[in-house]
């Protein structure tokens, strides 16, 4: 989707965002504070960003905020996340579906509380008939996780009778995953400086473009995401064809 940005040139624009919020802790520590006090500032972030994003015509962000392998945490740190989240849940919703806003979470929810899973199942029916942005949150989610359910899913109706392996394909595999009905993101930031992409979005981050940043994710602001944005509308994207290939692959 091409957009006329700051410097008044027509660049490309990724339709789905994804984000590795990493770096609450550090800031924190950095700061002087506790843990909770990161993680508390790491969601004031959310909402600026989600208007950014918005106006620069950004279509889906994926947030990675909490993974399977984060109940491993300290208990507190786990219990204060929870809360933090299910106060997140209370005060958005009604204003991300006033703006028009379409939440969604990906992941597994049994560990979770059962006042938390109503919360997130009224934020998804409240919303879902919303179309002009979409804010999905991956909540107990890890990209093994998911490409082991798919296949969990698929081997069940082998059982069944249901399905040959020799229909087995890439495509049919893939509708089985999280955001199956979505696109696959294009670009994909990961904030505090780790270089990696810690079991996020395995199946779906295949030809993603990657951008790194030293910037702790409560810092993340206007600036910085504009320089991911940028960043981004200067790749050029093949797919696994050559330049100027008109037999590369297309993007979902």
């Amino acid at each position: 989707m091409p957009v006329t940005t700051r410097d008044s040139a027509p660049k490309s624009v990724p339709r789905h965002v994804a984000i590795i919020m990493d770096g609450n802790n550090r800031w924190a520590k950095q700061q002087g504070l506790k843990s909770s006090a990161g993680h508390r500032a790491g969601v004031e972030v959310i909402r600026p960003l989600l208007k950014q994003t918005r106006a620069r015509g950004v279509e889906i962000v994926t947030l990675f905020a909490f993974s399977s392998e984060n109940w491993r945490r300290p208990t507190l740190e786990v219990q204060a996340l929870m809360r933090l989240f299910s106060s997140y849940l209370y005060s958005e919703t009604k204003q991300l579906h006033t703006d028009g806003v379409r939440m969604r979470f990906i992941g597994e929810r049994s560990q979770f509380s059962a006042a938390l899973r109503k919360q997130m199942d009224y934020s998804e029916q409240l919303t879902r008939f919303n179309r002009d942005t979409q804010l999905v949150i991956a909540v107990d989610y890890g990209g093994q996780w998911d490409i082991v359910s798919a296949a969990k899913v698929l081997a069940e109706k082998v059982k069944a009778g249901e399905l040959s392996t020799d229909e087995f394909s890439v495509e049919l595999f893939g509708r089985h995953l999280a955001l199956a009905d979505v696109a696959k993101p294009d670009l994909c930031i990961r904030t505090a400086g780790e270089q990696r992409i810690s079991n996020f979005m395995l199946w779906q981050l295949a030809y993603s473009e990657l951008y790194f940043t030293d910037c702790f994710w409560p810092d993340f602001n206007s600036e910085e995401l504009d320089k991911a944005l940028d960043a981004y509308a200067f790749r050029e994207r093949r797919f696994g064809g050559r330049d100027n290939d008109n037999n590369a692959e297309t993007p979902e």
